[in-house]
C-alpha cells in the first residue's frame, strides 16, 4: 500500500528537507536535526534555522537489495548513517557510488534528489536530501 503526502505536510517539512536546516539549543549550543523545540540535553528551548553544512563522515551503511514499494527500480541502492560536521548523525540514501566502492568514514555531502517516483499522477513528488561522495 502507497501512502499519499499531504501537500500542507510537504509544505511544513520544506525547509529542513531542502535545505539541511536544523535548531539550536539557546542555552547549551547543542545542534539537532530534524528540528526541536526543545534541547534533549537541558530541556530548554531551541531556535529553529541552524543551516547544516551537509559535509558529513559516513559511519554506517547497508545495501538495500529487496526494496519497498516504489524503490524496486533503484536497487540495489546504499542507506548510510552520516555523522555530519556539526555534529547530529542523519540517515539518508548515499549516491552517485557504486556499492562494491562503498566503505565506512567516506566523506560525504549533501545533493537536493527526488525521492521517488510518485504512485499516480494526483500524488506529490517529494525531493529532499541524499548524500555524495566528496572527492
Amino acid at each position: 500500500m502507497t501512502q499519499e503526502v499531504s501537500i500542507p505536510s510537504t509544505w511544513r517539512t520544506t525547509a529542513p528537507r531542502y535545505r539541511l536546516i536544523g535548531s539550536k539549543c539557546s542555552t547549551c549550543g547543542e545542534l539537532f536535526f530534524p528540528p526541536r523545540n526543545a534541547c534533549l540535553s537541558c530541556l530548554m528551548p531551541t531556535k529553529n534555522g541552524f543551516k547544516f553544512s551537509g559535509f558529513g563522515d559516513v559511519l554506517s551503511y547497508t545495501v538495500i537489495h529487496a526494496a519497498p514499494a516504489g524503490f524496486q527500480k533503484e536497487i540495489p541502492y546504499i542507506v548510510g548513517l552520516v555523522e555530519l560536521e556539526e555534529g547530529p548523525r542523519v540517515t539518508a540514501q548515499i549516491v552517485d557510488i557504486d556499492p562494491e566502492d562503498m566503505v565506512l568514514s567516506l566523506q560525504v555531502q549533501t545533493t537536493f534528489r527526488r525521492y521517488a517516483a510518485p504512485p499516480n499522477s494526483k500524488s506529490v513528488i517529494t525531493y529532499g536530501y541524499k548524500f555524495i561522495p566528496r572527492f
